[in-house]
């Protein structure tokens, strides 16, 4: 009897095996083809030419991306001052750096005392705790002991930007306004 299996008509006869079956399938795939023979004097010719290529192009320099928080806008670059600057007279900066130069004096002499005021109390401080472990070390352990609740801090609140209450957003549509640059590659 005749049977049609894949496009092929095959004739089977009882006598025969089925396993003869498969060698019947047309197997779906191509003949090999020959490797093509490399000239190595073309291949190393190429390889050259890619290097010198690479080489022009590391030398070329690239296009740089400008960061558009740098450009200052030119609304911002106008020459044209809002208010007029004042000229101060002789006397009147004279005056002012004289007072600047005794407010830092005096606010050096400030911090000196500040500082001076601190180290007393430090070495006070610590005169007081050496007494006390002298005279008891179990209470010196429990004075110098952290205590967690000498400084109480609670935070409350949200950790995020909570809404804007009854806030309506704009509709319409977005426009996109990105710039995007391309890089030019670098042509022999």
């Amino acid at each position: 009897y005749k049977e049609s299996v894949l496009g092929v008509s095959l004739t089977l006869r009882p006598t025969t095996s089925l396993l003869s079956f498969w060698e019947l399938i047309p197997m779906r795939s191509e003949p090999l083809r020959k490797k093509k023979k490399v000239d190595p004097k073309k291949d190393q010719a190429a390889k050259e030419r890619l290097k010198t290529r690479i080489r022009k192009l590391e030398k070329a320099s690239q296009e740089l991306i400008p960061i558009e928080d740098f450009i200052t806008p030119l609304k911002f670059l106008d020459k044209a001052r809002q208010r007029p600057q004042v000229e101060f007279t002789f006397k009147e900066t004279e005056r002012r750096a004289l007072l600047l130069k005794k407010w830092s004096l005096y606010k050096q002499q400030e911090h000196k005392m500040e500082r001076d005021t601190i180290r007393a109390m430090l070495e006070a401080q610590q005169e007081a705790l050496e007494e006390l472990r002298l005279e008891s070390p179990k209470l010196h352990a429990e004075v110098i002991k952290r205590d967690p609740n000498l400084f109480p801090f609670e935070r409350e609140g949200p950790c995020y930007t909570p809404p804007i209450p009854n806030y309506q957003p704009r509709e319409g549509k977005y426009s996109d306004v990105t710039k995007v640059y391309t890089q030019v590659e670098f042509k022999r």
